[in-house]
């Protein structure tokens, strides 16, 4: 089966995981964000913020875990899988920083390509902190230009989600793929 493998992405705080979660309560394949496990396991290893701290070797993390959902969506037996984020979030990240990474990010962006992108852009209205949340609205802004620039280096036709109730955000992503 060809499973098709749809991203949700945009910046911090925009609503991605309540559109993955609307989606896994209707039914469909959903692989949540993987940041926040990062984040959260690098805290019980005595590290408050790995990504500020260890900025790659965060990106390693994440660039593995989101390199084996590519893999394990592939494997299922259902027509499309959806994804918290994509491999290119990783790079757009170390860019917002400015930070340098390895060739081979670039070439596993390139490997694993998806088949849909759906972009939420910063929304101040839903827009909230928590304690793995380190961005403020103003970086999630500049964290989102990150993220279209380098989604359409790697030749995506990006799909921006209108600003609309959880319900119709996901009607809209669904009305799009024809289901």
């Amino acid at each position: 089966m060809n499973t098709k493998k749809i991203v949700i992405t945009g910046g911090p705080g925009t609503g991605k995981s309540s559109i993955i979660n609307k989606l896994k309560s209707r039914g469909f394949v959903c692989y949540d964000e993987i940041s926040r496990e990062i984040t959260l396991q690098a805290r019980k290893d005595g590290i408050e913020q790995l990504f500020l701290t260890e900025p790659l070797l965060f990106s390693e993390k994440l660039l593995k875990g989101r390199t084996q959902q590519f893999k394990d969506a592939i494997k299922e037996d259902k027509n499309l899988v959806f994804l918290d984020r994509g491999l290119p979030d990783v790079l757009a990240y170390m860019d917002y920083i400015g930070d340098n990474y390895p060739d081979r990010f670039i070439e596993t962006c390139k490997l694993y390509a998806y088949d849909y992108v759906f972009v939420l852009a910063p929304w101040q209205e839903i827009f909230t902190s928590d304690s793995e949340r380190y961005e403020n609205f103003e970086q999630a802004i500049e964290i989102h230009h990150h993220l279209l620039e380098t989604y359409m280096r790697f030749g995506y036709q990006l799909i921006d989600v209108p600003f609309e109730t959880i319900e119709k955000r996901t009607d809209f992503v669904l009305e799009v793929l024809n289901l």
